[in-house]
């Protein structure tokens, strides 16, 4: 099984160099006869919140690398690109660096990834961009805190891996994982997105100033904040409240992929006629 690693932190950022050690040692406890093998691409710096943009391709239809190595896994090649994480998942996918990795491993981030963040993640984006081109992914995210443990959210993510391997090519899992030790978690569940938004008000309806010419809006974050923020309002199951409870949640993803809805048969026909009416000069 061969795995490629990325993050939207950064080549350099401590969660994927925590998840490489993680991997490395995968690795080396392989059963006789069984291939693993590993390669990390990923940004050369901070591309949080960048979802699954890939950047101005046709205009710059090249990319920046560089060779890296972690502390404690210098077995698992590592580049750093001057790209985004999906960007860096597709070439990776696309066996760019000789490689043609099964699944995508992307994290650990620096904070939580729940609610409608998962749309804005740059972590999140990185698998589902992987999925376009078939291979399945995990985005590993840990609530941010004073001190992070990313070894925690690397453990679980380890423990859960072959069962990923398993499943259905496309299968996209997005991993939270509290900000506690190992003996602290309560355990994993399956967590679903909750509606808590990042943003809940600009401006002044964020206590800012009235608004002029120019200024600044200032934000109002909601609960889908890297610390997970006030869930009061959230299901026990929703992914926020699992993870602000001491578990670790698990949520099933789907990449885009066309709405077949029959409910909006007639919505869109009409359109369509109306658009035909119109090239043909009709009224």
């Amino acid at each position: 099984m061969r795995l490629l690693l990325t993050n939207d932190d950064g080549v350099g950022a401590p969660g994927i160099a925590v998840l490489a050690r993680h991997v490395a040692r995968w690795i080396d406890q392989a059963p006789a006869g069984e291939v693993r093998e590993a390669i990390v691409v990923a940004p050369h710096t901070n591309y949080s919140g960048m979802s699954a943009a890939v950047g101005d391709l046709f205009d710059h239809p090249s990319v920046e690398y560089r060779r890296h190595e972690i502390d404690g896994a210098a077995s698992i090649p590592t580049y750093g690109l001057e790209a985004p994480p999906a960007l860096c998942a597709l070439l990776g996918a696309l066996g760019s660096f000789n490689f043609a990795p099964d699944v995508i491993i992307s994290g650990i981030n620096a904070g939580a990834n729940v609610g409608r963040s998962v749309l804005h993640s740059g972590t999140v984006g990185a698998i589902l961009t992987g999925a376009q081109v078939g291979l399945s992914g995990m985005a590993i995210s840990v609530q941010w805190g004073d001190e992070v443990h990313f070894d925690t959210a690397g453990a679980v993510a380890i423990e859960v891996l072959e069962h990923l391997m398993a499943a259905p090519s496309r299968t996209l899992w997005n991993l939270n994982v509290p900000n506690l030790s190992a003996a602290q978690l309560k355990g994993v569940r399956r967590g679903r997105i909750s509606t808590a938004g990042i943003v809940k008000s600009a401006g002044p309806l964020a206590g800012g100033e009235p608004l002029g010419e120019e200024g600044q809006l200032p934000l109002r974050l909601g609960a889908a904040t890297p610390e997970v923020g006030d869930v009061s309002d959230e299901a026990v199951d929703d992914d926020g409240a699992l993870v602000a409870a001491g578990y670790a949640s698990i949520t099933p993803l789907r990449g885009p992929h066309e709405d077949t809805d029959t409910a909006l048969d007639d919505t869109l026909n009409l359109a369509l006629a109306a658009i035909t009416r119109h090239l043909h000069g009709q009224r």
